[in-house]
């Protein structure tokens, strides 16, 4: 497998169909709106979906969800120390970050993608604390209109606890996106890919996930279908450093709505202005 030797800028967009993309905890779980009110998905939120979309691929992943678990392990901790590698360089009298970061990029994808820290405390042992910088960098996703949210109030209709009181009566709240169009935008870094042992295949894996980031995605606050996929631009420069900024790259995709009220995706111009000897590859969602 060889290390990424060119530059990729990337952008995806993506829509939202009666659904809460991501909620806000310290806002009641509505989604996620900026103060001028078009709707956001964290970066994080949508790394955890890309890692979700790698372990379905068979990749080993460090960050793993504790209800989607392929190790039966419940920590980060325990994961680390599952690695007779890492363990062994915990154990010795001093602990070396080259290393302990090396084998962490080549066991898991995740941390030669996206990077970590590993901040572990010692028991009877040195502790550890070794950050890894990942050359897959995301942005924010933003909607390309202001978000309108539909707040439901729901009852549950059976008693959690034997003798509980409270019943049909007992009322909470669901908020959902009722239509939105959102892009985000990322970029591979190749300094970065050839420190964490990032390679080719790597990207085409990365790239897969993007085009099929909501499946085995869905829950109560996101039902099948509710989420899209539509289109993933995907850049691959000629060298390192690349030819333009990421920045001019993803400025050559433009979304727009054609209607005041947009209530589907036709109903957005998607605009892509082409750059001299770059070539975008499109690939529209599963």
């Amino acid at each position: 497998m060889s290390i990424l030797d060119h530059k990729i800028d990337f952008a995806v967009i993506f829509s939202v169909t009666k659904a809460n993309p991501n909620g806000d905890p310290l806002n009641g779980n509505r989604p996620r709106q900026n103060y001028d009110g078009y709707g956001e998905v964290s970066d994080v939120a949508l790394k955890r979906k890309i890692r979700n979309r790698l372990q379905d691929m068979g990749e080993s992943i460090f960050v793993q969800s504790n209800d989607r678990t392929t190790d039966s392990l419940k920590s980060l901790r325990e994961r680390a120390d599952a690695n007779e590698a890492l363990t062994k360089i915990m154990k010795s009298k001093s602990v070396s970050s080259e290393e302990f970061a090396s084998v962490a990029c080549e066991e898991w994808i995740d941390v030669r993608s996206f990077g970590q820290v590993f901040a572990f405390k010692g028991s009877g042992e040195k502790g550890v604390s070794v950050g890894v910088r990942g050359p897959v960098s995301i942005h924010t996703a933003t909607s390309v209109s202001p978000i309108d949210i539909t707040s439901m109030q729901i009852t549950k209709s059976v008693n959690s606890e034997p003798g509980d009181k409270k019943g049909s009566d007992t009322m909470g709240m669901k908020h959902r996106v009722d239509f939105g169009v959102y892009v985000f935008k990322g970029s591979i870094n190749t300094q970065l890919a050839e420190k964490t042992g990032f390679t080719n295949e790597d990207a085409e894996k990365i790239k897969e996930a993007l085009v099929s980031l909501f499946e085995n995605d869905s829950s109560s606050a996101r039902p099948e279908g509710s989420m899209e996929v539509h289109q993933v631009y995907w850049w691959e420069h000629s060298s390192k450093l690349g030819q333009y900024s990421s920045a001019k790259v993803h400025r050559s995709l433009s979304v727009k709505p054609r209607k005041d009220e947009p209530k589907s995706f036709e109903d957005y111009a998607v605009e892509l202005t082409e750059l001299d000897g770059l070539q975008a590859e499109i690939i529209d969602g599963r």
